[in-house]
């Protein structure tokens, strides 16, 4: 899928097309999240979007060092602004972490350590079927890694794509090397 397809929600600080890839660098204080525990709202995270249907998948690929705290990149589904699931790669707890947050008013938080995927390119996958948005990702040719099975209203008009964030600071640069669209998938395991 084309990058000038898709349609920036909070234009990022530069991004420029490395031949097939996208290379984005955040805004200081760029994130998504909804007031659960922080008490704060920040809806002026990075995300490029297009048209996400029931019955289609979106994938992305990336690749970034997430050198700072809550450092992030991979797939935004928005319906709006309270509702809504970022899944991807988030520097946390000194390492990188495979983890989704999902969000309907509030905001919730999911975490396994990847480690090894510093570096490395990672795709994640989400997948829109009836009222699921199922998550998957891997790391280079590995096997698919479920990360969440989320609700999402099947009537809702969402839009999904690559997403990337920077909390505490500017200046994240994130590789994007692939979107890709198409049908959602057939099963859940």
């Amino acid at each position: 899928m084309p990058w000038a397809d898709g349609r920036w929600l909070n234009p990022p600080a530069d991004v420029r097309e490395d031949g097939t890839g996208l290379v984005v660098t955040t805004r200081e204080g760029s994130d998504f999240w909804r007031t659960t525990s922080y008490g704060f709202v920040h809806d002026d995270g990075h995300a490029l979007l297009s048209p996400f249907p029931p019955g289609t998948a979106v994938e992305v690929s990336f690749v970034a060092d997430f050198p700072e705290l809550y450092d992030q990149a991979g797939v935004l589904v928005r319906a709006d602004a309270e509702n809504w699931i970022k899944a991807g790669i988030e520097r946390s707890d000194g390492a990188p972490q495979l983890g989704a947050v999902v969000t309907h008013g509030t905001s919730d938080w999911s975490l396994a350590p990847v480690p090894e995927w510093t570096g490395r390119e990672v795709t994640v996958r989400v997948s829109r079927a009836g009222d699921a948005v199922t998550v998957r990702a891997r790391c280079g040719g590995e096997p698919w890694r479920m990360v969440r099975l989320a609700w999402l209203d099947p009537a809702a008009d969402a839009h999904a794509g690559p997403f990337c964030c920077s909390p505490l600071h500017d200046g994240l640069r994130v590789r994007f090397t692939r979107l890709a669209t198409g049908p959602a998938d057939a099963s859940l395991h």
